[in-house]
C-alpha cells in the first residue's frame, strides 16, 4: 500500500475513516448552512451576527478543556465519542426541524450553536487520543495525516452540496440531513473490534489529574511555542466560514451557490496539504514555523484579489499552508506526548486552538462591517505572519528548542530542549519528567508484548 495510506490497512482505522468523512461532510454542509441562514434569513448580512455564531460554539471549548481532557484519559474514548455523536445529531436534526416549521429564530440559533459547542468541547480530545488506540505509534503521524484528509475532503464536498441544497431547498434540509450523517460514525464505532485497539493506561481517578495536565505543558516549551502559533492562527487566521461569506455576499456580490463553492475551492488545497503531511513519518517544529508564514502571505495576497475568479483560485495555496500547518502542529503535540498524557495535552490543544474562536470572531465581523470584507482576510495573514517571524527570532535568541525523534524506539516524549532553563532546578525538573515518561512508555511496550503473547 502506499506510504500516503498506509493506516487504511489497519482495519479499524479503515472502519473509523469510511464513517469519518460522510460524518464530515454533513458538518461543513451544516456549517455553511448555518452562516447563511444567519447572514441573510435571521439578520441583513450582519456579520457580527454570525461572527456571535461561531463563537459560541466555539467558546466551550476554551471553557471545558482541562475537565475535557481528564475525560478522554479517564474513561472509554470509544464510548465517550457514541456519546458525544449521537448529541451532535440530536442538535442538527432540532434546529432542521426549528427551519423547517419556519419557527427558527437569531437566539435559537445562539442556543444550538452554544450546544452544540458543549458536546465538541468533549468529543475533540477524545477523537484526536483516539486516533493512537487504532493504529500502532509507528504509522501514528499518518493516521493524524489522513484524518485530516478525511477531514477537508469533507470541506472540500460540502461546502459546494450544502451551496446548491440552499439554492433548491432552502437550509433547513442541509441540518436535517448532516443530523443523518453522525449515524455512520455511530456505525463505524459499534463495529470496530474492540479487541485491537491499543487502550492506553488510564489516568488515576482524583482531583489532581487536571492540575498534572497543566504542570506537564507549562514544562514542554516546544509544546507552548506550538500552542502560541496555533492560538493566533485559529483566532484571527482561520475564520474562513465568516471571511468568505463576507467577501462573496458583500465584496462580490454572489450567492449561496458561488459561497459555498469557495469552500470547496479551498478545501482542494486543504486536502492536498493533508495528503503531503501523511507522507511524513516525523514532522518537525520549523515545519509548523514555515507554513505559519506562507499562510500569512498566501492570505494577504487572496485579500486583494479584484475578481471572484482570482479571489477562489488565491484560496488553494491558503488552504495548503493552513493545513500543512495544522496537520504539523498536530502530529507533534501527539507524537512526543505520552499516551497516559494525551488526551489531557490534547484537549489544551483544541482549546488553544478553537478556544480563540469566540474572541476572534466577533472582532473578524466588526472588521469587516467597519473596514470592509477584504480586511478580515487581511488581518488573519497579518496576524499570522507577525507571530511565526516573531516566534523564529525567539528561537534565535534562545538558541532553540527542537523535537528528536529516536527511530530504534517509541518515539513518544524524546525531547531535547536548547534553551538553558532559569535555573539548575530546572533542568533536574525536567529531565526527571523525560526520564519518568520513557518509563511509562517502556512500561507500556512490555505490557502490549505480553498480550500479545
Amino acid at each position: 500500500m502506499s506510504p500516503t495510506f498506509r493506516s487504511l490497512s489497519i482495519p479499524n482505522y479503515r472502519i473509523w475513516a469510511a464513517g469519518a468523512i460522510v460524518s464530515n461532510t454533513g458538518t461543513w454542509m451544516q456549517r455553511v448552512a448555518q452562516d447563511w441562514l444567519v447572514l441573510t434569513v435571521l439578520t441583513e448580512n450582519s456579520g457580527v451576527a454570525v461572527g456571535i455564531t461561531t463563537g459560541l460554539q466555539f467558546a466551550p471549548a476554551l471553557l471545558l478543556a482541562p475537565v475535557a481532557g481528564a475525560v478522554a484519559d479517564r474513561l472509554d474514548r470509544r464510548r465517550v465519542l457514541m456519546a458525544t455523536q449521537t448529541a451532535s445529531g440530536l442538535l442538527a436534526l432540532v434546529l432542521g426541524l426549528l427551519v423547517v416549521t419556519g419557527t427558527a429564530q437569531l437566539w435559537m440559533v445562539y442556543a444550538l450553536a452554544f450546544g452544540l459547542g458543549l458536546v465538541a468541547a468533549i468529543d475533540a480530545p477524545a477523537r484526536q487520543a483516539f486516533v493512537s488506540e487504532m493504529v500502532p505509534v509507528e504509522v501514528l503521524p499518518n493516521a493524524v495525516g489522513l484524518n485530516s484528509a478525511s477531514f477537508h475532503a469533507g470541506r472540500l464536498i460540502g461546502p459546494g452540496v450544502a451551496g446548491l441544497l440552499i439554492h433548491w431547498l432552502g437550509t433547513g434540509p442541509v441540518f436535517l440531513i448532516n443530523a443523518a450523517t453522525f449515524g455512520a460514525v455511530l456505525l463505524s464505532l459499534t463495529r470496530m473490534r474492540v479487541a485491537d485497539l491499543r487502550r492506553p493506561t488510564r489516568s488515576a481517578r482524583g482531583k489532581g489529574a487536571v492540575r498534572e495536565g497543566l504542570r506537564y505543558v507549562r514544562g514542554r516549551r516546544d509544546i507552548l511555542l506550538i500552542l502560541v502559533v496555533v492560538g493566533m492562527v485559529g483566532t484571527f487566521g482561520l475564520n474562513f466560514q465568516l471571511t468568505t461569506a463576507l467577501m462573496a455576499r458583500l465584496v462580490f456580490d454572489k450567492g449561496a451557490g458561488e459561497y459555498g463553492l469557495l469552500g470547496s475551492i479551498m478545501a482542494i488545497g486543504s486536502l492536498g496539504g493533508a495528503l503531503l503531511a501523511a507522507r511524513r513519518e516525523h514532522p518537525r517544529l520549523r515545519l509548523v514555523l514555515g507554513a505559519a508564514m506562507a499562510f500569512g502571505v498566501f492570505a494577504l495576497v487572496a485579500s486583494v484579489m479584484p475578481t471572484y475568479t482570482l479571489f477562489a483560485i488565491a484560496l488553494v495555496p491558503v488552504g495548503l499552508a493552513s493545513l500543512t500547518l495544522m496537520t504539523a502542529a498536530n502530529s507533534t503535540v501527539q507524537m512526543t506526548t505520552p499516551p497516559h498524557m494525551r488526551g489531557r495535552v490534547m484537549a489544551l490543544y483544541m482549546a488553544v486552538f478553537m478556544g480563540g474562536t469566540p474572541i476572534g470572531s466577533p472582532i473578524i465581523g466588526w472588521v469587516g462591517e467597519t473596514f470592509g470584507a477584504r480586511w478580515t482576510i487581511a488581518l488573519g495573514g497579518i496576524v499570522t505572519l507577525v507571530t511565526a517571524l516573531l516566534c523564529v527570532a525567539w528561537l534565535m535568541l534562545a538558541r532553540g528548542v527542537h523535537v528528536r525523534y529516536d527511530r530504534h524506539a517509541n518515539p513518544h516524549l524524546v525531547v531535547t530542549e536548547d534553551v538553558a532553563p532559569a535555573a539548575p532546578a530546572g533542568r533536574e525538573a525536567e529531565a526527571r519528567e523525560r526520564e519518568t515518561a520513557r518509563e511509562r512508555v517502556a512500561a507500556d511496550q512490555t505490557r502490549d508484548s505480553a498480550s500479545a503473547a
